[in-house]
């Protein structure tokens, strides 16, 4: 048995359809959904080592790939600082809001929502 098909069977023991989004059960196309254990670049790997270029890229937020460096580099040193800060006001809310507006010709002030 592949690994990918053990996981499935043991995630339908806890979670409904065996996974986190009717996207990804794979029951329109048939098969088994995709079980990724890692990422770099455009590529994916599954717990089966098959590879894949990852044409999605988080619709869009992983426009410098997986574990791209730079933000690699950046997440940890958020990270040390706190994990959460982004719910409460901080200074890097006001260095990210100053450069939107700088970077967005018709935005004036920036609003955070969660």
């Amino acid at each position: 048995m592949k690994d990918s098909e053990r996981l499935f069977k043991e995630g339908q023991r806890y979670i409904p359809g065996g996974v986190n989004s009717p996207v990804r059960a794979f029951r329109a196309v048939g098969g088994n959904p995709l079980f990724i254990q890692q990422a770099q670049g455009s590529r994916i790997w599954d717990v089966d080592d098959n590879e894949y270029i990852d044409y999605v890229g988080g619709a869009g937020a992983l426009i410098l790939g997986h574990s791209h460096p730079s933000v690699v580099k950046a997440s940890q040193e958020q990270m040390a600082r706190g994990a959460h800060m982004f719910g409460s006001l901080n200074d890097v809310t006001i260095k990210l809001a100053e450069r939107l507006v700088d970077d967005i010709p018709c935005a004036e002030k920036i609003a955070y929502a969660t």
